[in-house]
């Protein structure tokens, strides 16, 4: 199989990042107006939007970009040798001005100011180990089902899993630096203030590398191969 180019692939991951910043986003203004004051039906809302939103949107651009849609994956992604830290780095600059152009979107579909910086404060040790964790159980999950020949679970498992996730962190689980830093457009639900963000990100870094040893263990010879079809199988490894 020839390997898509990679202009084509940057914008697989622009454009599916952008709409899971709408989703995430648009679902959690529209959550607020639905459910006003319902903390934990705002919530549910949401994260029913966001698990079957992620389901589709990996299902439309996997096979061209492999729908990593998080630097965290793309990161670790390099770090098992399924693509170069060049590409690496690429697809992190699709993924978060995609969830930028996203969170803008998001804010112009229900009349609000196009961005609207969060006061929604996030940081505490409570968050930063709930990203930790969130974290660490994404991408473990993605490389399991990599190494095992399971990508095809891929949207069901990524979008359950996420989904699961928003009631079991305190953090509602970002998962990922890209959508933390749309969402900090966005003074809405699914918002998070500025100076959360740099928080959040460390603890997802610190999740991603805990999850690349804890595949190393669980998972062992985890090869490029198997590693350049995450998130679904899309094209042959790269080389240097």
């Amino acid at each position: 199989m020839a390997e898509t180019p990679l202009w084509r692939r940057l914008t697989g991951e622009f454009v599916g990042s952008a709409f899971l910043a709408a989703v995430v986003i648009g679902s959690g203004i529209a959550a607020q107006r639905l459910s006003p004051g319902n903390t934990g039906l705002e919530l549910l809302e949401n994260a029913a939007a966001t698990t079957a939103g992620l389901f589709a949107l990996i299902l439309m651009v996997g096979p061209v970009s492999g729908a990593h849609f998080n630097p965290v994956v793309s990161f670790v992604d390099a770090a098992f040798g399924g693509m170069t830290w060049r590409n690496a780095l690429a697809y992190l600059l699709a993924q978060v001005t995609g969830c930028s152009i996203g969170a803008v979107v998001a804010n112009l579909m229900f009349s609000r100011a196009a961005v609207s910086i969060s006061t929604h404060r996030r940081a505490s040790s409570a968050h930063f180990l709930s990203e930790v964790v969130a974290t660490l159980g994404l991408i473990v999950i993605i490389f399991a089902l990599a190494r095992t020949g399971r990508g095809k679970s891929a949207p069901a498992a990524v979008g359950a899993y996420i989904g699961a996730a928003y009631f079991f962190t305190s953090s509602t689980s970002f998962a990922n630096p890209a959508i933390a830093v749309g969402r900090m457009l966005s003074n809405s639900f699914a918002g998070i203030a500025p100076t959360s963000v740099p928080s959040f990100v460390a603890a997802e870094a610190l999740g991603g590398a805990l999850a690349f040893v804890v595949v190393k263990v669980l998972y062992p010879g985890v090869t490029p191969a198997e590693a350049a079809n995450v998130v679904v199988a899309h094209h042959p490894p790269e080389t240097a």
